[in-house]
């Protein structure tokens, strides 16, 4: 069933898709993630070392994308979702990459017509938005009672495919402090949420490999029961 993500954003309790990106560096020596830590303030996992990520916002359906996403991240995104959900997950992703650390996943090149408000700081470094190597690798919905709801994709990215420096955050927002790129080695001495944890475990054990998944993790959260699923590109199956 494809659930509706029509509801106004200031309903709190509504699930809201949402992207995430995990930047990998380093995968033939020691590799490294780029993570940020949100503020204390903050209404959803205050305080805690994360990755970049937000909720997909209406304008990101029509941000025309320079390259698609893979084939396979495409099929397993399809899942349980319209047709018109995937490209825009790939183009949050890309937005929210940029917007909390100032890091390029595009190709030279001009819009064609105009430019969403949001977009606007991306569109002025001359990219276009690219999804091509966007891997998509895990998919979580928060579960029920936590002040703000997502039905979160994670996509895998490697370092080498950015368009700009990976040392320089200096175009980043302050949603994210302490920016920085943290070997998995060393991961668990970070406050990290739980289902992060989860996610990096999956990213350490195919850290040197580059070829997508055979299937991706889904943990679903519903009001009534909590699944592990693998997501193949058809019907999700349990694990």
């Amino acid at each position: 069933m494809t659930r509706d993500t029509t509801t106004p954003a200031t309903d709190a309790s509504a699930i809201r898709d949402a992207a995430t990106v995990i930047v990998l560096r380093d995968r033939a020596t020691r590799p490294r993630v780029l993570m940020g830590q949100r503020g204390s303030q903050a209404a959803f996992m205050p305080n805690k070392v994360v990755f970049p990520g937000g909720a997909v916002d209406p304008g990101d359906a029509r941000v025309p994308l320079a390259e698609p996403l893979p084939q396979s991240s495409a099929a397993r995104l399809a899942e349980d979702a319209d047709p018109a959900r995937p490209p825009a997950l790939a183009a949050a992703a890309v937005r929210e990459l940029w917007e909390e650390t100032g890091q390029i996943l595009g190709r030279p090149g001009a819009w064609s017509g105009p430019v969403p408000d949001d977009w606007r700081a991306f569109a002025e470094t001359g990219h276009l938005p690219s999804a091509h190597a966007l891997q998509f690798v895990f998919r979580a919905i928060t579960p029920p009672g936590r002040p703000r709801r997502f039905d979160a994709r994670f996509f895998l990215v490697d370092a080498d495919d950015l368009s700009s420096d990976p040392d320089d955050f200096g175009p980043a927002c302050d949603e994210l402090s302490h920016l920085q790129w943290i070997a998995l080695d060393a991961i668990r001495d970070h406050d990290l949420p739980f289902i992060t944890q989860v996610v990096l475990a999956e990213i350490a054990a195919r850290a040197h490999d580059t070829e997508p998944p055979a299937s991706v993790p889904f943990f679903r959260n519903d009001d009534e029961e909590s699944l592990f699923l693998r997501l193949h590109g058809r019907r999700p199956t349990a694990v």
